[in-house]
């Protein structure tokens, strides 16, 4: 189990380290052990909402048709109509900047189709194409705010091929017990997927963006 008190050793030690002229993230490091990830069942995928930022809220992008464009252009840091979906498709540059720039995208429903021919072959391979299991699909007119807050402090914990996970769980400017909190909603979220919880931990790392990892269990 991860404690309280040793993640607090973990990151008064981490700040010893060398100050940057940046705001450095901590990284959360999983090693696990024990499974098999070439079956589907025990392959990781999971989408949390973390109690606090990691620093730096997530951005969102919607792509719609005109009937969620009130809500769209309330709530979302970009929007992208169905009209303009032909543009992207003929200027894959212009396709993988929006894929590198926006965190989340989210989408209309009756348009994936749409959504898919128009964007697919940039945002598929980069594990941006709007996900069903983190709420990213909705309903035309839907309210799009509660989504969107979601996401804005959502991280994606992945582990299909390789048994090393890391995440991102926050950053220096953070007060230690929000840093703190953000790990342990993680780690218990992992545990819960893992066939044999604990069993399967290898052992867990926190670093800083270039310092060395320390090890928490």
């Amino acid at each position: 189990m991860v404690e309280k008190e040793n993640l607090k050793k973990v990151i008064e030690d981490l700040k010893k380290a060398k100050q940057r002229k940046f705001s450095q993230s901590y990284d959360l490091i999983v090693n696990l052990k024990d499974i098999d990830l070439k079956k589907t069942e025990n392959q990781i995928d999971l989408f949390i909402t973390l109690r606090y930022s990691k620093g730096k809220e997530n951005t969102v992008c919607a792509l719609i048709g005109p009937e969620s464009k009130p809500e769209a252009d309330a709530n979302c840091d970009f929007v992208i109509e169905e009209k303009e979906f032909e543009k992207y498709q003929k200027d894959p540059k212009a396709t993988k900047r929006l894929a590198d720039k926006y965190d989340f995208f989210i989408a209309q429903a009756n348009i994936m189709p749409k959504i898919a021919g128009a964007f697919g072959k940039i945002f598929g391979p980069r594990k941006k194409m709007p996900n069903p299991k983190a709420g990213c699909v909705f309903p035309p007119k839907a309210a799009l705010k509660p989504l969107v807050a979601k996401l804005k402090n959502m991280v994606r914990v992945t582990a299909k091929e390789s048994g090393i996970i890391q995440v991102t769980a926050g950053n220096e400017k953070m007060a230690d017990e929000e840093v703190i909190d953000n790990i342990k909603t993680i780690y218990e979220q992992i545990i819960h997927k893992l066939p044999g919880e604990k069993n399967n931990i290898r052992n867990i790392y926190l670093k800083l963006t270039m310092a060395k990892p320390i090890k928490i269990m």
